[in-house]
């Protein structure tokens, strides 16, 4: 018994040891440069975020914020790499929407969303807009749902591909419309726009950015934004929402996460400065151009982010009859 007494008083006091450790560098975080680790490749809009953001945090902590580009799969060697790195917030990852749509579409993953990670904040919102082809004879949420019931498996919607967010955008809108439409996947963003404009779909989720374009030539009508409340970005148009889909909310998003059991000092000091940064009146104007919408929040409501979207893809997946891989 004095064995294991002895044993367990040098586990306690190692353990002790680790965790005053690990306060004293929190305190001093950060004293050497940060990675933010981005899952696509240069020029994303994914990795825009990142290298819009970086250079304000290292003016914060007066610590280089580099980006790293880790393409591949969806993003998931990045999420892979983030969840195995040390967690003392020097690598950080700038997450996509996608995270919370690996679940439904993969048997395996290398990474738990909820075990895995500790959500430090939002970043952007990248709203989308639902669009029709011009003869489409829908000039509301409410006729397209309409439109859609009185032809059922009749309308199709062009998405960027199986398990791509405008797919679940459109799915969700199959879900709460109660009604059938038929999804036909592009190579693209571009391509599904473009598929619309051309008439070889009925209707789509792109960006507001992605779809300007189109819009501005009369190409693709838009009739509905997919916020759950009106967006800066295009005011005078109504959300699903108000217009025919009650409980319609679905973004593009980019938000920053870090390993799991990264010190809450840290998690904290990251958050304040993202905050920050996203509340000058220049950050929300270049955002704003590039079609995105600073969106800072904390990290309990950046989890519950998570968990709702993980929750509700998982939900549209097995409605939709999606196979994960």
């Amino acid at each position: 018994m004095t064995h294991v007494r002895t044993f367990a008083l040098a586990a306690a006091a190692m353990v002790a040891l680790a965790c005053a450790a690990m306060q004293a560098a929190a305190q001093d975080y950060p004293a050497k440069p940060i990675r933010i680790l981005v899952g696509f490749a240069a020029a994303s809009a994914t990795d825009m975020a990142a290298r819009m953001l970086a250079p304000r945090l290292s003016e914060s902590f007066g610590q280089p914020v580099v980006v790293e580009n880790r393409p591949g799969s969806g993003g998931v060697p990045a999420l892979e790499q983030i969840a195995k790195a040390p967690p003392d917030g020097y690598t950080l990852l700038m997450a996509a929407a996608s995270i919370t749509i690996q679940p439904a579409m993969r048997a395996k993953l290398g990474f738990d969303v909820f075990r895995d990670f500790a959500p430090v904040s939002l970043v952007v919102n990248g709203p989308f807009v639902l669009v029709v082809h011009p003869s489409v004879p829908a000039r509301s949420a409410k006729d397209l749902v309409a439109l859609a019931r009185s032809r059922p498996g009749q309308l199709n919607y062009a998405s960027s591909g199986i398990g791509s967010s405008p797919h679940f955008a459109s799915e969700l809108f199959n879900s709460l419309a109660k009604v059938k439409t038929v999804h036909v996947p592009y190579k693209g963003s571009p391509e599904a726009a473009l598929a619309v404009a051309k008439g070889e779909a009925d209707f789509n989720f792109p960006s507001i950015t992605g779809a300007k374009p189109l819009l501005d030539s009369a190409r693709l009508r838009a009739i509905a934004v997919s916020t759950a409340t009106r967006t800066a970005l295009m005011p005078e148009m109504p959300t699903l929402a108000e217009s025919g889909v009650p409980g319609y909310d679905r973004n593009g998003w980019y938000g920053v996460i870090a390993p799991a059991q990264v010190p809450r000092e840290i998690v904290r000091k990251l958050n304040a400065a993202i905050v920050k940064a996203l509340n000058t009146a220049d950050m929300k104007t270049a955002f704003f151009r590039q079609g995105l919408e600073p969106s800072p929040n904390t990290p309990e409501e950046f989890a519950q982010l998570l968990r709702r979207e993980v929750d509700q893809n998982l939900k549209l997946a097995h409605g939709a009859g999606i196979q994960k891989e």
